[in-house]
C-alpha cells in the first residue's frame, strides 16, 4: 500500500502538471496580436534633426572655401544621411585671401553628406563678383570636392555685353570659367540692358 507521503507527492506533481498545461493553454489563446501592432523587424528607422538660422562653413585643405546661410534646415539620418534646405539658402565662396569671389542663391537645396554634393533647384543664381557674369538656371549640382558646378538643364548666363542661352553646363565654383554644352542662342546687349 502506498504511503501517505508518496500519494501527496503524486498529487503535487499532478497539480503542477495541470497548472502548467492550463498556463500554456491560456498563453496560446490569450496572447494574440494585431499584425499592425507588431513592429516590422529590420525596418529602417528615420531620425530627423532641425535647425533654424543656419550658418555653416566649408573648408578644403585647411582653407575656408565657403560660408552657407539658411533660415531652416532638416537633417535626415538614414543609411545615407542628407540635409535639406527647403526655405532657401545662400552661399558665399572665398578665394585664398578670404575675399568673396562668387555668390550662390537658391530656393531649395539638398546636401548628400557621403557624396559631398549639393543639389540646388528653383531660381538658382550664381554670380562671379569680379567679372559680373551671372548664371540663372532651375537645377544645378555643386560638387564640393571638385569645386565645380554642373547641370544638364537649360541655363542662361548674363555677361556685361550679352546673354547666352544653352543646355548643360560645367563651371568653376567661383564661376571664373564655364562651358555650355549646347549653346542655343546669344543676345548682344549693352551693359545696362541685361536683366539681373
Amino acid at each position: 500500500m502506498p504511503s501517505a507521503s508518496s500519494t501527496n507527492n503524486k498529487q503535487k506533481i499532478s497539480c503542477r502538471l495541470m497548472a502548467f498545461v492550463a498556463f500554456c493553454f491560456f498563453c496560446i489563446f490569450s496572447c494574440t496580436n494585431n499584425i499592425k501592432d507588431i513592429p516590422i523587424i529590420g525596418k529602417k528607422q528615420l531620425t530627423i534633426e532641425e535647425g533654424w538660422n543656419i550658418e555653416s562653413y566649408y573648408s578644403l585643405e585647411a582653407k575656408m572655401k565657403a560660408k552657407l546661410t539658411a533660415p531652416y534646415m532638416i537633417r535626415h539620418i538614414t543609411d545615407s544621411i542628407y540635409v535639406e534646405f527647403p526655405k532657401s539658402l545662400h552661399v558665399d565662396f572665398f578665394n585664398d585671401s578670404l575675399i568673396i569671389d562668387s555668390k550662390l542663391d537658391a530656393l531649395y537645396g539638398k546636401y548628400r553628406e557621403f557624396e559631398r554634393k549639393v543639389f540646388l533647384k528653383d531660381s538658382v543664381v550664381v554670380k562671379n563678383i569680379v567679372k559680373g557674369d551671372t548664371l540663372h538656371c532651375d537645377e544645378l549640382w555643386w560638387d564640393q570636392d571638385k569645386q565645380k558646378f554642373y547641370t544638364d538643364k537649360k541655363v542662361r548666363i548674363n555677361t556685361k555685353d550679352k546673354i547666352i542661352l544653352g543646355t548643360g553646363l560645367e563651371a568653376a565654383q567661383n564661376f571664373s570659367w564655364y562651358v555650355i554644352h549646347q549653346v542655343t542662342g546669344q543676345i548682344m546687349t549693352s551693359g545696362n540692358e541685361i536683366p539681373k
